[in-house]
């Protein structure tokens, strides 16, 4: 009699057992995202984590053994991840600093063994169930220790942070000027590093489905209120955007669209009442507010200058329409390219630093090679969830919501040719791969 099943890996005669993973795999994904407060610790994991799993993931495959990844997985997540990175290379060549973006390109080389590492932390249901688990746990902590900072003042997770590192260094992690110049909840993240509505956002799905998971709609619901005070109170507008389509892709088949509808009624009433309490919650609603002027000036300031730097993004792109002016150039090559010269921007003085949107990004800095690139890793990962059975979409459900936001095309980014949140992408990509294709080829199992 056949039997199939989801969650464990299927035998078949004379097949070599099932796929174990890296037990240690987990831990050290773990372990990099809990270190995203402390960068370079947490790019030392990343390193470190890249040099073992070249060596331990070449040297099985060589070895024709499949028992940490499978075929179609490896294949996939090798094949996103040179979707990100050969854009970047070949942009480097006539770039505005060919040599930052050779050796930006060189560098970034550490993510693909660190990607399989990734895909290999979540190719077994027990991978799968202490990965994403820990990843819930940990915006769990970060947004309890955001809501008491949001009470207090004071994030108890940064405070802790800063201490150390005073102890250690005898400095803290951030500066007095940026300390004073904070305007959002900065959470455990800190004041010089004002990412925490984008972080939280772009892992909701982890956290939400976990609480769905285990305790129904109501948890559901409670963590959906949770992480949307932290979200809209750390001010960034796209991150607001982020939530809400993870909001609405997970609840959706939880609540149904009534109960959805009535969600989202309390989501407007609560960030009415957040507007009224918090000065910084308010000035950014009123900002919101200029786009409806139909006024050039009125939706620049509603975009927080935005429309100038795509502007400047769109002249990249005509002078350098093949392969752009190199991954992380746009600061080089905005001055020239900078619509209104001379006059004061929005976020300040000085260029801006990357196109804050993907599409004008990926176009700008690496050219129509890189957009077609970039389409080609979105369709083959939107292949392989197309033609996945139900049990592989169900069990890679959080990973694709939480990589399916963060590339949402209709919103304003960070730069995804950045450290950090390349990195992140990038790790959201493996966690989808590994996950949706962990059981691929091994749905037979027998039992006599």
């Amino acid at each position: 009699m056949t039997n199939a099943a989801t969650e464990t890996p299927a035998l078949s005669a004379g097949s070599p057992g099932p796929r174990q993973g890296w037990r240690w795999a987990p831990a050290w994904i773990l372990a990099y995202v809990a270190l995203w407060p402390a960068p370079g610790y947490a790019e030392g994991v990343l390193v470190l984590g890249a040099l073992v799993a070249i060596f331990k993931l070449v040297a099985s495959r060589f070895r024709g053994g499949t028992e940490l990844l499978s075929t179609q997985a490896w294949a996939l997540t090798s094949v996103l991840f040179f979707a990100y990175w050969l854009p970047e290379l070949v942009s480097a060549f006539d770039a505005v600093d060919p040599a930052r973006a050779l050796r930006e390109a060189a560098g970034d080389l550490r993510y693909l063994p660190f990607l399989w590492l990734a895909a290999s932390a979540v190719a077994n249901p027990r991978g799968r169930r202490t990965t994403f688990g820990g990843l819930a746990v940990i915006i769990g902590i970060w947004t309890i220790d955001a809501l008491l900072q949001a009470l207090s003042g004071t994030s108890p997770l940064f405070f802790g942070i800063d201490t150390l590192k005073h102890a250690i260094s005898g400095r803290g992690m951030c500066s007095a000027a940026e300390i004073a110049g904070v305007d959002r909840l900065s959470g455990v993240l800190g004041p010089c590093n004002l990412k925490l509505g984008l972080v939280i956002a772009s892992l909701s799905p982890f956290a939400l489905y976990a609480a769905g998971r285990r305790l129904g709609i109501a948890g559901w619901l409670i963590a959906a209120a949770a992480v949307g005070v932290v979200v809209v109170l750390a001010g960034s507008r796209a991150s607001w955007i982020t939530y809400a389509l993870v909001l609405l892709f997970s609840g959706w088949r939880l609540l149904g669209w009534k109960k959805l509808l009535g969600v989202f009624a309390f989501g407007a009433l609560m960030l009415v009442v957040l507007g009224i309490a918090s000065s910084n919650v308010r000035e950014r609603l009123v900002r919101t507010t200029h786009v409806l002027t139909a006024d050039e000036q009125g939706v620049d300031t509603a975009l927080s200058g935005r429309s100038r730097i795509w502007g400047a993004a769109a002249c990249m792109v005509r002078r350098h329409p093949f392969n752009g002016v190199g991954a992380r150039g746009f600061r080089e090559a905005f001055p020239t390219c900078d619509p209104q010269r001379g006059e004061i921007a929005q976020w300040g003085e000085g260029p801006a630093l990357h196109a804050h949107q993907i599409v004008l990004e990926v176009l700008s800095e690496t050219g129509a090679f890189g957009l077609l690139l970039w389409l080609a890793g979105v369709a083959l990962a939107w292949r392989a969830w197309r033609f996945a059975d139900h049990a592989a979409r169900e069990r890679a459900r959080p990973a694709m919501l939480a990589l399916a936001v963060t590339v949402f095309p209709l919103n304003t980014h960070l730069a995804f040719y950045s450290t950090f949140w390349g990195g992140l992408t990038l790790l959201l990509a493996a966690l989808y791969a590994g996950s949706l294709l962990a059981m691929a080829g091994e749905r037979r199992r027998i039992d006599d």
